[in-house]
């Protein structure tokens, strides 16, 4: 309870305003208070852009580095020297690719309508169906998939995994949605920098698919979500690492999602060296998406409890490969921390990716590229 407790203090050390639901409406919503669900870390937009150009090496903790850090059983310190790593791997990757038809993940606006409902309906379909059973708190298959990232996070956030781990997990996602659901279509992403500051605006937010996005109400509550394919849904894993019933909730804040810009996901693009790269989408781009759209998604350990995290970590992965299109060695070598152990436990191609079975353990090297047989997929820009 005392190391929990500790967490959610920390994680919700960043302040979030949002967008106020007139009184006049807040009686006929149902509320939840936002405070158990903490905030992601951030960086701000003009320490990513000041910084874009003076970083060469690799990322470091320091006065000029003083990024706020989730401290979740140590610190990160790298060990002198230990940080610049570039590790390399024989791996082998599992299957082929043809590289000039790979699947491609098409952008939310280039994507069809019956393909936006059959994409929604079958993350309902994972909802439906019973949990396969090991995993905790778990009451369905999507929930197994919730209660994965609950229980690793750890393990899979403020270091050098952080990219690499959840494409893998964003691959199983999409293995479960196609073997499991019988989803078919190419899978779609969401290019949030041309929503920056109007995500409630986009029609990812609509009851033909993924519901409304209310913002936060006068006396800080959040809105639980009764309309759209997943309005009513109960969670029943988080906040936190426990395990109470609530419902899906948002609380826009949209000077939030406002520096989720083209420019911040440049400027932490420009970054040569990896972990500085992951350090600055991580704690950027990234965490302001979460913040932004508030509430469950602004809780670090359950938030795929609301299903609009795939869309957005979908974007996540969009601007990792964009960074590695810049430079072929990009996709076979990495560098950072393995961990938050101190010293530093350099990491390496060969780290492996577990899931807690969800799917199949794999290593970082055979997901780094998404043609490499492994994965086969791009993106449609």
């Amino acid at each position: 309870m005392r190391s929990e407790l500790a967490i959610q203090a920390l994680v919700g050390a960043v302040a979030v305003s949002a967008l106020a639901v007139p009184p006049s409406l807040e009686k006929r919503l149902k509320l939840i208070d936002l405070g158990q669900f903490g905030s992601f870390p951030t960086i701000t937009p003009e320490q990513a852009h000041v910084e874009a150009e003076k970083i060469e090496g690799p990322f470091r903790d320091g006065p000029e580095f003083n990024f706020p850090k989730i401290v979740i059983g140590g610190n990160k310190t790298p060990a002198a020297g230990e940080d610049e790593v570039a590790a390399t791997s024989n791996a082998a990757v599992s299957g082929t690719c043809d590289r000039n038809n790979p699947k491609v993940r098409v952008e939310w606006r280039n994507y069809s309508q019956a393909d936006r409902k059959a994409f929604v309906n079958a993350i309902k379909c994972l909802m439906g169906k019973p949990s396969a059973g090991g995993f905790q708190g778990s009451t369905s298959r999507y929930e197994d998939i919730v209660s994965v990232h609950q229980q690793m996070t750890h393990n899979i956030h403020q270091s050098a995994v952080f990219l690499p781990w959840h494409r893998y997990y964003v691959s199983a996602f999409e293995d479960l949605m196609r073997n499991e659901c019988g989803f078919t279509a190419a899978f779609p992403w969401w290019d949030e920098t041309k929503d920056a500051g109007h995500f409630a605006d986009s029609d990812l937010f609509t009851d033909d698919y993924f519901g409304p996005l209310p913002g936060k109400t006068s006396n800080d509550q959040g809105t639980c979500i009764e309309s759209g394919t997943f309005g009513g849904l109960t969670l029943h894993i988080g906040p936190g690492s426990g395990f109470q019933n609530h419902c899906l909730s948002r609380a826009v804040d949209e000077s939030l999602t406002g520096t989720v810009s083209a420019q911040f996901v440049q400027d932490c693009n420009s970054r040569t060296s990896y972990d500085d790269m992951r350090g600055c989408q991580e704690l950027g781009p990234h965490a302001y998406g979460h913040n932004g759209v508030g509430a469950v998604m602004s809780e670090v350990q359950a938030s795929p409890g609301d299903p609009i995290f795939f869309m957005h970590h979908l974007f996540v992965d969009h601007s990792f490969r964009i960074w590695q299109n810049a430079n072929a060695s990009r996709t076979t070598s990495i560098n950072g921390c393995a961990g938050s152990s101190s010293p530093c436990t350099p990491i390496t191609l060969d780290y492996v990716l577990s899931s807690n079975g969800l799917k199949a353990d794999t290593t970082i090297g055979n997901v780094m590229d998404t043609l490499g047989g492994y994965l086969c997929y791009r993106y449609d820009y």
